[in-house]
């Protein structure tokens, strides 16, 4: 369509009728809330939380300041600043209706190689009270299999030793909470909205584990003064793809980079910050005391189920999480994994109906509109599966009558993949991961070892140790292993086998 409308402040007004748009006057909005790691999910969720709070006056104070860490932000930086920080929402909801919103909540984005003071001034400004992390599980820097933050880092390194020129988060924000407590401010709220279980928790006993090796006096101010809220984030956000952008201008909107979503949206928040907060519970997010028992459902369940699909759909030569879900025999093997091996597991949850909850996410999983891609759902793997997948297959291994042949399958295909990394039919796969080379490289050992793979402690813990779960292990292996393999049979089989475990 020629003649669009560019996505900028000054043309809002010109967009058609039926976009939703900011209601509330921009200009007076102030950066309450600096976020580090504007991604896709970021703009699906708590942005757009904050952008239905603004639309009610009195909450002008809580606008967000975005900020890039690394120089893969330049291209995000570009748009942003060509876009006032406007950006598109697509919903896709699985009747096939399409809600197109525009998100004006970020009011600023600093792209943190071009000014690295900048961004410490601006975490370290009296408007700032929470500031919020999407920065992965990777960007946490602990050790999978002990928990303990990672000193072997080279970037933590270099921050620990140059506290003026940081790299990391861990860095800006030490530098931050130092300039606070010397001029005498109070300390922020650190609020990670990242897929791991007791965010806060981690994210604080990181950031102190950080600070005790450059400042001991500054950690004992950050222990006592900031606060670090749990919380359970869901909102499936795939990558943005040419489709989504093509989609807005046959709308007449030219935007460069929309977020596509899908309409389910949850956030459940302990109720802890040290400089007030967001009403978020006015925009549909729901403050608890606790949230334990919602991120050991969403993690194990949600995260978990993303992951069977991912890898086992990955070798069978599927693309997407919607094309694997559709297969019945991939949505009984989800669904069996999550009724048999996880629902035991998890605690008693107010308000939640576990069937219901499980049936939704198969739901949301199917969505036609939702192209989410197995890569990305694969992508940092090493990261994800200890704490969304192989937590589980530990559990269960520790009662009696837990079941793990469904996890130690898709664990097995793990290996697998991380081996050969083509699917089935010889295609090449896709695959992102930090420890890719070192999955490479001890995976390809199987050969000779069935066990090598299980050599990785820090994902695997002392799993290879167990006889129990090695005997299921060794036997998936070798029925991934052989040279006509077919993944549907060997689902099949090992769902055949799960129903004589007792």
């Amino acid at each position: 369509m020629t003649n669009m409308i560019d996505l900028n402040e000054q043309n809002l007004a010109l967009l058609p009728a039926d976009i939703e748009l900011p209601n509330y006057d921009r200009s007076k909005v102030k950066a309450g809330i600096v976020h580090i790691g504007v991604g896709g999910f970021h703009r699906a969720h708590q942005a757009m939380y904050v952008d239905q709070l603004l639309k009610t006056p009195g909450n002008e104070q809580w606008g967000i300041c975005g900020v890039g860490l690394l120089e893969a932000n330049e291209g995000l930086r570009d748009v942003m600043k060509k876009q006032d920080c406007l950006y598109s929402l697509i919903v896709r909801h699985p009747n096939g209706k399409v809600e197109n919103k525009v998100i004006g909540s970020m009011i600023d984005f600093l792209y943190a190689p071009e000014n690295k003071q900048a961004v410490i001034d601006k975490l370290a400004h009296s408007d700032t009270k929470v500031v919020s992390l999407t920065i992965t599980e990777g960007g946490y820097n602990f050790n999978p299999a002990t928990g303990e933050f990672d000193l072997t880092n080279e970037e933590i390194l270099h921050d620990i030793n140059n506290p003026s020129d940081p790299k990391t988060t861990f860095g800006y924000l030490t530098a931050a909470l130092k300039a606070r407590k010397e001029a005498g401010m109070p300390a922020f709220t650190v609020q990670s909205c990242d897929n791991i279980q007791h965010n806060g928790v981690m994210t604080k006993k990181m950031l102190l584990a950080f600070i005790d090796q450059c400042d001991v006096e500054l950690s004992a101010w950050v222990a006592q003064n900031a606060a670090f809220p749990n919380g359970m984030v869901d909102r499936i956000t795939p990558v943005t793809t040419p489709a989504d952008i093509a989609h807005l201008n046959d709308l007449g909107i030219n935007d460069e980079w929309p977020i596509t979503c899908e309409a389910f949206t949850q956030w459940v928040i302990e109720d802890d910050f040290c400089q007030g907060r967001p009403n978020w519970d006015q925009a549909g997010a729901q403050f608890v005391t606790d949230v334990t028992p919602f991120e050991k459902m969403k993690i194990r369940l949600l995260n978990a189920g993303h992951s069977v699909l991912g890898l086992l759909g990955s070798i069978h030569g599927f693309a997407t999480i919607d094309e694997s879900v559709s297969d019945p025999l991939f949505a009984k093997f989800l669904r069996t994994f999550m009724d048999k091996e996880v629902t035991p597991l998890l605690d008693n949850l107010d308000g939640i109906d576990l069937t219901e909850y499980k049936d939704t996410l198969i739901e949301r999983f199917a969505n036609p509109n939702i192209k989410d891609s197995l890569a990305r759902i694969c992508l940092e793997s090493s990261a994800k599966l200890p704490k969304f997948l192989i937590a589980t297959v530990t559990e269960n291994l520790e009662k009696q009558d837990g079941q793990i042949e469904l996890a130690t399958l898709v664990l097995a295909t793990w290996c697998l993949y991380s081996d050969k990394q083509v699917d089935q039919n010889g295609n090449a796969l896709e695959i992102s991961d930090q420890m890719a080379e070192l999955l490479h490289s001890t995976a390809a050992q199987t050969a000779t070892d069935k066990l090598a793979f299980l050599g990785l402690t820090d994902l695997f813990g002392d799993l290879r140790d167990n006889d129990v779960f090695t005997q299921v292990y060794e036997r998936a292996i070798d029925s991934l292993y052989q040279d006509n393999l077919n993944i549907m049979a060997l689902m099949q089989d090992t769902l055949a086998l799960e129903k004589e475990v007792v």
